[in-house]
């Protein structure tokens, strides 16, 4: 959680048809009776009480043909109970957050949720994550796993992508990162940009954009691809609001974008 968006943003339309399955993870399945490849799919702070995770797990199932599982990467503890979200700033208005707005960000939003947090830090959370994607290749026999992962998620699924237990990532409006870390990384990897993000600013893009465009034709390249979605902030990819015909063209757009990335990357 690294700025006031990490709080903002709307609930997305209709009900979950997945069910909960392996270790309280949400279970969405393709048609597909024994799917060869899965996604794992990673929340922001808000973690499986937010439903839209699931409902995009459900797309991604349908389109992809394949299991898609969201785990309570939480234990049953979110950094954010749902109460603390607050409507997404004007996509056409994304200036920067007021001296007040930080003040009730770290006093209100952050403050009495450190103990949630501390309990599901980078370290705590991604060997829960690991643990996981080891136990349904094991139970189900995948060929191939990928993980698309937003905001703190994202962050998550980037970290995953540095330990060889997947074979693609799509990375959406992450927190924070360096250029060193994201060397680490061994999958083919999408990076969705929000076109207005107070946590990775365009410049850390680009600088990363450029390390691996410095690799191609070399031993160490890695398959990847970077889109900014103009007109958006950071988490739109999950928690947009559709009222805002920018935002859900960026959101749209990034669904299909994925399931492209997937069908391109995670072949068995």
């Amino acid at each position: 959680m690294s700025c006031p968006d990490c709080t903002s943003g709307g609930f997305l339309p209709g009900e979950p048809t997945g069910h909960l399955s392996t270790q309280g993870a949400y279970l969405a399945t393709g048609a597909t009776q024994r799917s060869k490849r899965a996604v794992v799919l990673l929340t922001d702070v808000f973690g499986l009480p937010l439903k839209n995770c699931k409902i995009i797990a459900d797309h991604l199932a349908k389109e992809l043909d394949c299991d898609v599982w969201v785990p309570d990467i939480f234990a049953g503890w979110p950094i954010m109970p749902l109460t603390k979200m607050k409507a997404m700033e004007r996509a056409n208005m994304p200036g920067q957050h007021s001296t007040l707005d930080w003040i009730r960000f770290f006093f209100v939003d952050l403050l009495p949720h450190i103990p949630a947090f501390f309990a599901s830090r980078p370290s705590i959370a991604g060997a829960r994550i690991n643990e996981f994607v080891k136990t349904i290749r094991e139970e189900k026999s995948y060929e191939s796993i990928g993980s698309v992962g937003y905001c703190f998620g994202g962050s998550c699924v980037a970290s995953l992508g540095t330990t060889g237990l997947v074979q693609s990532v799509a990375i959406f409006h992450p927190g924070p990162f360096t250029v060193d870390f994201a060397k680490t990384i061994k999958a083919p990897a999408f990076w969705g940009c929000a076109g207005t993000d107070r946590a990775v600013p365009r410049k850390l893009i680009e600088e990363t954009e450029a390390m691996y465009a410095g690799r191609k034709g070399t031993d160490s390249f890695i398959e990847y691809n970077f889109k900014t979605y103009e007109g958006t902030i950071h988490g739109f990819a999950i928690r947009p609001d559709l009222a805002q015909p920018v935002v859900k063209e960026a959101y749209e757009a990034a669904l299909a974008d994925t399931v492209s990335w997937f069908n391109k990357t995670l072949v068995v």
